[in-house]
């Protein structure tokens, strides 16, 4: 690993299907915005040789096409997969977005890969969100390594960097993150910088300098020895520290001298088993040249310390009814087990799937059971069916590479899923199957969007069923009480991307349009009313008197119908009709045109015409009787209320607390939990927190995450309703 020999150029270049699980690595590359991610994942393909003759990288692409989206906003908005071939083994590099609005990416990448890159800017430190996703690879022991990158920045200090990486990732135990390499800097220039010319192994005391565009290695001086010799040390302490061998240490301290072969099988053993996390340096190639710096390097990492699929438990399994169902370890031959990480609509080949196989051979043209999860509650229709799987192939570019197969632990890309979503299972037509979903951020801004012309509202539920089949942590909501189609985002970016997609994609163009919350109206003290409908103008007449009285119930009673009629004023086949009107009022609203809740209506009295009554006209006669008790009333307009839990880091608590008050958010308590943070639970109106998911993003610099759930209605104070009623009679 690292400090190995150069492979042969024979082994390395384009991946096609691999045959075996152990000569398989599926690696995720983890990283905040401008990082570096892409950049590394070219300069890997690069020094693998799946270039083409213009000198691009032919392996690297998405699902689908490159997407012009990425290209307009210069930043990767979707995972990506780049396979790529070295020393004779497969590596699927899965180079996810940075930017905190497409975590679900993330996830998805996290989900489909067996260890995880993280890189971080030496210009520019590990952030927050950074932190966070590495404590969840931790927490389900995902092995990592980490990979500093931007090495010819002016600010750049790799030393720092790592100092800044022990303390950020080590936890407890700094001494699991330390350096495998130091820089090897070239003459100084003009401006007094050095550039990084190439790497000092510390465990072979190798110098494997980068300055031609292609690996060379050499013995080090004299003089270059001493200045290796602690980060040396430290580095074979920290490794010996993880061996399995426990007399080890013992011997290393008494002088013996550990052979170099026995560290570096030592090291792969503990990288792969998520106890020690290397850290590496890289950059890419430049002025044409082949091999960036460290990417040899980066490549053996992978290949000799990452684990193989066979070393990674699948997630659980059940049969569509429920069942555990156990599976052998990542076995080709067993039944077939596959998940759709990521969906993408291609405008030539239509549906393309990216699937992650855990069990058994995934092969083209032959019939498979999808099963969904059923994510009604996001806007995703359930689903069980059977499907034929089309052609099956790997990213080349803006093209596709066919594969003969897909054998457990290996990703491909498949066509022509038509039904298939994002988080379904693949499993085989007479064993149907369904894997535990991952875990999916829940969408918190919402965006509410109305068709733009009438050819676009033809299309419109189309091309939104199709988005969230194809990003499952986007929600589609049909608000039946605003009447309002929303689609709910993870932020800005997030939701500009999506309407982006639903343009340029399916042909939808929408507006954007305020966003409503569900408003309710209640009575805030006992009235009373009359209603008469009397018409006589020739013909059938029209004839209903009902008197009712209203009175307030406690929240959630919603409207109860009372009948206390006496000696048949009101004839009882019409009493229906009294109740039927007047919820229909209530439905309507008495005040600002939001429904009518948690009220007692009592019927006490009225008359009737032994010709002229009707259903009809005592419909007319309740709802009349109601607006006239509404109108002697005081009228409380009642606003969600949702309780928010927000966790976040100790360092913000003060801040983020001063800002739910000024929601008027009520804070019920706080809680210290894991890793430096509080959580925060509150009741918050929900007119606050439309826009929460931003705000509290920029407040905590990324770092704070927060749910939300519907509390109950309340009321709503007397100046902010009154704003409200107002700007309702002006919009009508």
């Amino acid at each position: 690993m690292g400090d190995k020999a150069n492979a042969h150029p024979g082994a390395a270049g384009r991946a096609t299907a691999a045959d075996h699980p152990a000569s398989v690595r599926n690696v995720v590359l983890v990283g905040h915005s401008g990082s570096g991610k892409t950049t590394l994942v070219e300069a890997l393909a690069l020094t693998a040789g799946a270039v083409n003759r213009a000198g691009r990288v032919e392996d690297g692409g998405t699902v689908s096409d490159y997407d012009d989206i990425e290209h307009r906003q210069q930043r990767s908005v979707q995972l990506s997969l780049v396979p790529v071939e070295w020393d004779g083994i497969k590596v699927n590099l899965l180079d996810t977005p940075g930017y905190a609005d497409f975590v679900g990416e993330l996830r998805a990448g996290l989900r489909a890969a067996d260890a995880a890159l993280f890189v971080v800017s030496a210009s520019d430190g590990v952030d927050g969100s950074t932190r966070m996703v590495w404590e969840e690879c931790a927490a389900v022991g995902m092995p990592r390594a980490i990979v500093v990158t931007h090495l010819e920045a002016a600010r750049a200090d790799y030393e720092e960097m790592t100092r800044i990486c022990a303390e950020a990732f080590g936890g407890d135990d700094p001494d699991a993150v330390l350096p495998l390499y130091l820089p090897l800097h070239g003459p100084q220039g003009p401006d007094g910088h050095a550039p990084v010319t190439g790497l000092i192994g510390l465990l072979s005391q190798k110098l494997f300098e980068y300055s031609t565009g292609e690996r060379k290695e050499s013995e080090p001086g004299e003089d270059q020895l001493p200045e290796i010799d602690e980060a040396r040390n430290r580095l074979i302490e920290g490794i010996i520290a993880e061996s399995e061998d426990e007399t080890l240490m013992d011997r290393y301290l008494g002088g013996e001298q550990v052979d170099v072969k026995t560290l570096i099988e030592d090291l792969e053993r503990a990288v792969a088993r998520g106890t020690f996390f290397p850290v590496l340096a890289a950059a890419p190639a430049v002025d044409g040249a082949r091999q960036g710096l460290g990417t040899v390097e980066v490549l053996e990492l992978i290949t000799g310390g990452f684990p193989t699929p066979l070393e990674r438990a699948a997630p659980q399994v059940t049969t569509v009814d429920g069942k555990p169902r156990e599976l052998k370890l990542c076995d080709p031959d067993g039944p077939l087990v596959a998940e759709v990480v990521k969906t993408a609509s291609d405008p030539y080949v239509g549906r393309v799937s990216m699937v992650r196989v855990f069990s058994g051979t995934l092969r083209p043209d032959e019939t498979v059971h999808v099963s969904g999860h059923g994510l009604a509650d996001r806007g995703h229709e359930d689903h069980d069916v059977d499907e034929r799987i089309g052609a099956l192939s790997a990213p080349f570019g803006k093209q596709q590479r066919t594969l003969s197969h897909c054998i457990a632990g290996d990703l491909a890309c498949v066509a022509k899923l038509s039904r298939a979503e994002t988080g379904d299972t693949l499993s085989a037509k007479d064993d149907p199957l369904l894997m535990e979903p991952w875990q999916m951020p829940d969408p918190l801004l919402p965006l509410a969007i109305q068709a733009h012309s009438k050819a676009d509202e033809d299309k419109l539920s189309q091309g939104l069923s199709r988005l969230v089949a194809e990003d499952p942590t986007m929600r589609l909501e049909q608000n039946q009480s605003t009447h309002q189609v929303v689609l709910w985002a993870l932020g800005e970016a997030h939701a500009d991307v999506a309407l982006e997609r639903l343009r340029s994609r399916y042909g939808v163009q929408v507006d954007v349009v305020p966003h409503r919350v569900s408003l309710r109206e209640t009575f805030a003290n006992k009235s009373a009313g009359r209603g008469r409908h009397v018409k006589q103008s020739g013909g059938h007449g029209q004839y209903a008197i009902c008197e009712i009285e209203v009175e307030p119930l406690p929240g959630g009673s919603g409207i109860e119908f009372v009948d206390k009629v006496v000696g048949g004023a009101v004839p009882r086949q019409f009493i229906p009709s009294v109740e039927k009107g007047v919820r229909a009022q209530a439905a309507r609203g008495v005040a600002a045109g939001h429904p009518l809740v948690d009220i007692r209506i009592t019927l006490l009295d009225g008359k009737a015409h032994s010709v002229d009554s009707s259903d009809a006209a005592f419909q007319t006669a309740g709802a009349l009787a109601l607006r006239e008790a509404a109108a002697d009333a005081k009228i409380h307009l009642l606003e969600p209320v949702a309780e928010v839990s927000v966790l976040v880091g100790d360092d913000y608590v003060g801040a983020v607390m001063s800002d739910l008050s000024g929601r008027r958010g009520r804070v019920l308590g706080t809680e210290q939990t894991s890793g430096g943070r509080t959580l925060i639970k509150a009741e918050v109106p929900e007119i606050e927190i439309g826009r929460y998911a931003v705000d509290l993003r920029s407040l905590s610099h990324g770092t704070a995450r927060f749910n939300r759930a519907y509390a109950r209605h309340e009321p709503m104070p007397q100046q902010i309703a009154e704003r409200i009623r107002e700007e309702t009679r002006d919009a009508s």
